[in-house]
């Protein structure tokens, strides 16, 4: 029994006084409506309508059954449109984890564009390099480069981070600047490392040139697993370190940092918005998504289109 289909065929029965009015109302033959009805004094095993050659007259269990069923479909009615209204105007608590960096330097600058948008829309963000669960934390998001590790994820690719290799003026006044490298490990020179603040793997360099390329882990004293510390590292003068573009050329411009080994290129990083693999990805996570693609592509953040 379709138990919604026959409450309705039962009020509108008791608002019109006739099987044939409601049936012509709900655009339903009029067999299907009896059985309807029939379906549902059965399932309730009481009798709801009593019938005589010339008219329809409502049991005292019909009647008490009535003004329950319709404050309870009215009530759903308007969680239908609530629903329906939210895909066209998104609305409510939208919960984000990001890179502090990308929070500080890229989301953050540019989120009154997405709020004028959907002025609903009450954003929370998580500023870390930290690993998220994304289900235990009730986060509807996350955007993280390089590999996602959890195969039951959706991850879509929304940029390809470029890199600069860097260091400080007064690293370069004390050491020289490199002129391969493989001098980053041979010690004449040192790197800032960078470490996964979850698992504690340490991340190399890779830089290519004329097809060749030379991955090196590189000689250090200071290592840290969160980008601003990494920067901040690095404009400090403990070492020589590859700095997404957008981190990278404030601090260039301002002097605070150097290019070095120019022709040799760093591989870009590619740069996702994670979430949890639900069948419907609610609304205002998606409008979420495309905002931030569109943010992602501007030429000084990304090295190229996400593809």
């Amino acid at each position: 029994m379709d138990q919604l289909a026959a409450m309705r065929a039962f009020i509108r029965i008791v608002e019109t006084g006739s099987y044939t009015q409601a049936a012509t109302s709900l655009n339903v033959p009029k067999p299907t409506l009896t059985k309807h009805i029939q379906q549902l004094e059965a399932h309730l095993r009481t009798s709801l309508l009593s019938r005589t050659t010339r008219r329809i007259a409502v049991t005292a269990d019909g009647a008490a059954y009535y003004e329950r069923a319709v404050r309870l479909l009215a009530e759903l009615d308007e969680l239908d449109g609530s629903l329906a209204m939210a895909q066209v105007h998104p609305r409510g608590r939208l919960r984000i984890d990001v890179l502090a960096v990308l929070a500080r330097q890229v989301i953050i600058p540019a989120l009154d564009g997405f709020l004028e948008l959907y002025p609903d829309i009450q954003i929370e963000i998580g500023a870390s390099d930290r690993p998220t669960n994304l289900i235990a934390e009730s986060v509807d998001c996350v955007i993280r480069g390089g590999v996602i590790s959890d195969p039951s994820l959706i991850a879509r690719r929304i940029a390809n981070l470029a890199m600069l290799t860097c260091a400080a003026p007064g690293y370069l006044a004390r050491r020289g600047e490199p002129a391969h490298p493989s001098e980053l490990h041979e010690g004449r020179h040192q790197v800032v490392s960078y470490f996964n603040a979850g698992t504690g793997r340490f991340y190399g360099q890779e830089f290519t040139r004329d097809g060749q390329t030379v991955e090196i882990e590189g000689n250090y004293r200071v290592a840290v697993n969160e980008i601003g510390s990494y920067m901040a590292a690095v404009a400090a003068g403990h070492g020589i370190a590859q700095l997404p573009v957008f981190t990278a050329q404030p601090m260039l411009e301002s002097g605070q940092l150097r290019r070095v080994l120019a022709d040799w290129a760093a591989p870009s990083i590619p740069l996702y918005v994670v979430y949890p693999p639900h069948r419907h990805l609610s609304n205002k996570v998606r409008v979420f998504v495309d905002w931030v693609v569109g943010l992602f592509a501007a030429p000084h953040v990304a090295a190229g289109p996400p593809g």
